[in-house]
């Protein structure tokens, strides 16, 4: 299938489409010695060659150094300069999430630079544009509209880049985030703060809108940025089928069963569309309670940061979804104290019997990763899954991102000193007491009533045409976007050679 959308709007080119902008990024990056990773790479960093992979073992994974480029994926360990041979992930027990099914979360802060694997969607928005000459770091400021970890993403790749990266986020956002940006950002007019929190997406579009008046300005919105679903789908889908397979390796009579997302950008939910094509897993999308748009076309604030709301992105395959739940963020609040607080590690070993070897690893997850997990425990009841099923999803950030909501919430709620009853409390209601309330198993009305939900954002408000956005109703339109990493590392590769730049 040819595509029929607009591929230069949605950063989907595939031939050099202006020679001098193209040469310039060539010469600035010959100057300052970047090589750019191909997709195939970042899939499978084993055939990263040698001497970069040599190279890096002599570099501090959180350096603005442009090799960090080759370690934007899954296979960074989380003390290792080197690469892991599977990676590193967490098989929750039946003790703590109160199912036969096993549940797996692969960890996203072994990602470089932000700890988190949005660095990865910033990657696969930026490189398409780079190697086709439609953005050029000598002219343009590259904007990263984000509800969080993507803006700070963009702004690491953009560095490595020798770019101008300029982070677009909710001002409520964690002081974590905000710190990391100060101290990453080339100008401080570079981070600009949006009104609200995670659910206020369209204030964040307004403002990229008011900025892209400025030609200079070169808007990388991971809603509308069709390369994002793709690089999850080559990258993020390929490790999760390894981790899967590694289990396989141990017990051959497992199925996968589900793979579950929290909808931010949507672009991670690709892995599932990766996973559904070779495993047949069904796909869960997830959303905060208080902001239920997937499920009841409903509206509202959260705090589970990280996940944007009050619309259906743009590059949601909603027509290959399966099921849509709900999470409310007193859950996430409250089991990130029962993680991350010796209290709560206390009660996790002491009354649930949980190996405190895993109970030390659960200080990985961030508030949309704890998400993830409530979502998957919700699926494995409603789909009443056994103990050779698995639940598989990704731990996006870790703990240390809301040490600020942390304390702001032991304040409000625990004044007096947050106890072992309280712990009993939350594990009891959130964790162990998830339930199958707020959950949908998706027909084709339901998909359809998604999927017309998008209209209002894309089509209305920023100017999608009604062609573009029907066309994603259709599988094959999926399918040529899955396979567009080949010519795309073709491009790179020409791109390397051109620069002539060598380890």
């Amino acid at each position: 299938m040819t595509l029929t959308i607009d591929t230069a709007r949605y950063g989907l080119l595939q031939t050099v489409i202006d020679e001098e902008s193209y040469a310039r990024s060539v010469a600035r990056f010959r100057d300052e010695q970047i090589l750019l990773p191909t997709f195939s790479q970042l899939a499978d960093p084993s055939t990263i060659p040698d001497e970069i992979l040599k190279a890096l073992l002599s570099i501090d994974k959180d350096a603005p150094h442009p090799l960090n480029l080759f370690r934007v994926h899954w296979y960074n360990g989380i003390d290792r300069p080197d690469l892991v041979t599977v990676p590193e992930h967490i098989v929750l027990p039946s003790e703590l999430t109160g199912v036969d099914a096993k549940i797996v979360l692969m960890f996203g802060n072994r990602f470089p630079m932000i700890g988190a694997h949005k660095v990865l969607a910033a990657y696969s928005c930026l490189v398409p544009r780079m190697v086709s000459g439609q953005f050029d770091p000598t002219v343009h400021r590259a904007v990263w509209p984000s509800t969080g970890n993507y803006a700070r993403g963009g702004v690491a790749i953009s560095r490595l880049m020798h770019s101008r990266g300029v982070a677009v986020l909710p001002e409520n956002m964690s002081k974590e985030r905000f710190d990391w940006l100060d101290a990453w950002v080339t100008d401080p007019e570079d981070i600009i703060r949006t009104p609200g929190s995670e659910s206020n997406v369209k204030e964040i579009y307004d403002a990229c809108n008011r900025l892209a008046k400025d030609p200079s300005n070169f808007i990388l919105n991971q809603f509308n940025e069709f390369s994002n679903h793709v690089g999850h789908y080559a990258v993020t889908g390929r490790a999760l089928g390894h981790v899967f397979e590694s289990m396989l390796g141990d017990d051959p009579g497992l199925e996968l069963a589900a793979v579950i997302s929290a909808s931010g950008s949507a672009g991670t939910l690709a892995m599932g569309d990766r996973l559904k094509d070779e495993y047949g897993a069904k796909i869960v999308a997830v959303e905060a309670l208080e902001c239920p748009t997937m499920l009841y076309n409903g509206y509202g604030d959260h705090n589970i940061q990280g996940i944007g709301d009050k619309h259906i992105p743009l590059i949601h395959n909603v027509m290959n979804t399966d099921i849509v739940t709900a999470v409310s963020d007193e859950a996430t609040d409250g089991l990130n104290l029962v993680f991350t607080t010796d209290v709560g590690k206390a009660y996790l070993t002491d009354n649930l019997g949980v190996d405190p070897a895993i109970v030390d690893q659960l200080k990985h997850f961030g508030f949309s990763s704890i998400c993830n997990t409530i979502a998957a425990i919700k699926t494995a009841k409603q789909l009443g899954l056994g103990s050779n099923q698995v639940l598989i999803s990704v731990a996006t950030d870790g703990s240390e991102m809301y040490g600020s909501e942390k304390a702001d919430h032991l304040a409000a709620h625990y004044s007096d000193g947050f106890r072992e009853a309280d712990a009993a409390a939350i594990v009891s209601r959130f964790l162990l007491g998830a339930g199958t309330d707020h959950i949908e198993e998706l027909d084709t009305a339901g998909r359809e009533r998604i999927f017309n939900l998008g209209y209002f954002t894309w089509v209305e408000q920023q100017g999608v045409s009604l062609a573009d956005f029907d066309a994603r109703r259709d599988r094959g339109f999926w399918d040529t976007l899955h396979g567009m990493t080949p010519a795309w590392d073709a491009m790179i590769d020409e791109f390397n050679a051109a620069t002539g730049v060598r380890v």
